[in-house]
C-alpha cells in the first residue's frame, strides 16, 4: 500500500470544479494518522482504513467527510 510521506506535498481536487485545488504537505504521521498543513491551517486527519484499503493507497478526508467532499490520496 502506499502511505503518506512526511515533507511531500499532496494535492486533491473539487468534484464541482476541477479547477479548484488544496495542497496539503505532510508533517508528521502516526499508524493511523497523518497531520498536514496548507501553510495557513494545520490538521491532524485519520486514514480511511476501508476506502485505502480498495484504494491501494492511504486515504483521508482534509475537509471532512460530506456529499461530493475532496479525497486526499498518497
Amino acid at each position: 500500500m502506499t502511505q503518506f510521506k512526511i515533507g511531500n506535498k499532496y494535492t486533491c481536487h473539487s468534484i464541482g470544479d476541477y479547477d479548484i485545488t488544496w495542497t496539503y504537505t505532510v508533517t508528521a504521521r502516526t499508524a493511523k494518522t497523518i497531520t498536514v498543513t496548507d501553510g495557513k491551517e494545520t490538521k491532524k486527519l485519520r486514514i480511511i482504513e476501508k476506502l485505502s484499503a480498495w484504494d491501494n493507497r492511504e486515504t483521508v478526508y482534509p475537509l471532512g467527510k460530506y456529499s461530493m467532499c475532496p479525497v486526499l490520496r498518497a
